[in-house]
C-alpha cells in the first residue's frame, strides 16, 4: 500500500529531514510540505492524505490546534522537541510521537507502527461482548476474537495493553497486536477492572504489568511508556498498591 503522506513543520531543517527519510522508502509519496498549520488547513480540507507528520509548537496556530480543527484528520505523528506535549497528543487519537532531533530508525518505527495498523484493520476483527466476557465477572481469564470465519482465544493474561485511535482499539500482546473495531471506552466494558485499569484517555493497561509511575507515564515490565492522565492518576496510584492484597 502506498502511504500518502504530508509534513507541516515550522522549521525548514525539520522539513527537509523527514523529507529525506520519506524519500528513502519507496512505498511512501510525500504529497507536500507546510511551514504553518494554515496553509496545510486548507491543502488538507480539499485533498487526501494518508499520513500526516504535524508539528506541535509553530507561530499562529499550534499542531494540537490545528488537529482538533480537521474533521477526517489523516493518521497523525506528532513531530516535537517537547516530551510532554506529545503524551497531550494521544487524546487526540494520534498512532505515535517522534521527538526530536528525529534518528532514522526511529522514523521507521512509525512508518512500520503505521502500516501495522492500517494491514490489521482490513482484517475487520470483532471481539465478542456476551455475558460471559464482561467486566461483571472477574473470574473470567479470556475474551472470544472473531477474524473471519474464525474465533480466536484471547487470554487477557497475554494483554499488555490497549490503545484507543479514533474509532478502533489497538490490543497490545506478549505475541503481536490486534485492531479491534470499536472504542476504548468499549474496550473498558469488556475487559474485566479487576485486571485491567483505565490510565488515560486513550489507554487502558494490565494492572500486572506495571512496575513504576515516572510523573505522568507508566513504565511496564517490557519498558513500554503510557501515558498517564491526570484525571486517572489518583485511581491509578490506589490500583497499584492494592495489587497483591
Amino acid at each position: 500500500m502506498m502511504l500518502k503522506c504530508v509534513v507541516i513543520d515550522d522549521e525548514s531543517l525539520a522539513r527537509e529531514v523527514l523529507e529525506g527519510y520519506l524519500g528513502r522508502l519507496d512505498f511512501v509519496e510525500s504529497l507536500r510540505q507546510f511551514g504553518n498549520a494554515r496553509e496545510a488547513l486548507t491543502y488538507l480540507e480539499n485533498n487526501d492524505a494518508d499520513v500526516l507528520f504535524l508539528d506541535i509548537e509553530m507561530p499562529g496556530m499550534n499542531g494540537i490546534d490545528f488537529l482538533k480543527s480537521l474533521t477526517q484528520p489523516p493518521i497523525t505523528v506528532f513531530t516535537t522537541a517537547y516530551r510532554d506535549y506529545a503524551f497531550e497528543g494521544f487524546e487526540l487519537g494520534v498512532i505515535d510521537f517522534l521527538l526530536k532531533p528525529i534518528a532514522y530508525p526511529r522514523f521507521l518505527q512509525a512508518i512500520e507502527k503505521i502500516r501495522d495498523f492500517l494491514s490489521l484493520k482490513e482484517q475487520n476483527t470483532k471481539l465478542e461482548n456476551s455475558s460471559e466476557t464482561s467486566s461483571d465477572s472477574s473470574k473470567d481469564d479470556s475474551v472470544f476474537v472473531k477474524s473471519g470465519v474464525q474465533r480466536i482465544k484471547l487470554n487477557f493474561s497475554y494483554v499488555t495493553y490497549i490503545q484507543g485511535l479514533k474509532d478502533y482499539a489497538i490490543i497490545h500482546t506478549s505475541s503481536g497486536k490486534i485492531v479491534i473495531k470499536g472504542s476504548i471506552k468499549a474496550m473498558h466494558d469488556i475487559f474485566p477492572e479487576s485486571r485491567f485499569i483505565r490510565v488515560h484517555k486513550s489507554f487502558i493497561v494490565a494492572i500486572s504489568r506495571v512496575t513504576r509511575i515516572e510523573r505522568n507515564r507508566l513504565i511496564l515490565t517490557d519498558n513500554q511508556q503510557i501515558p498517564l492522565g491526570r484525571n486517572y492518576k489518583e485511581e491509578v496510584e490506589k490500583a497499584l498498591l492494592n495489587q497483591g492484597k
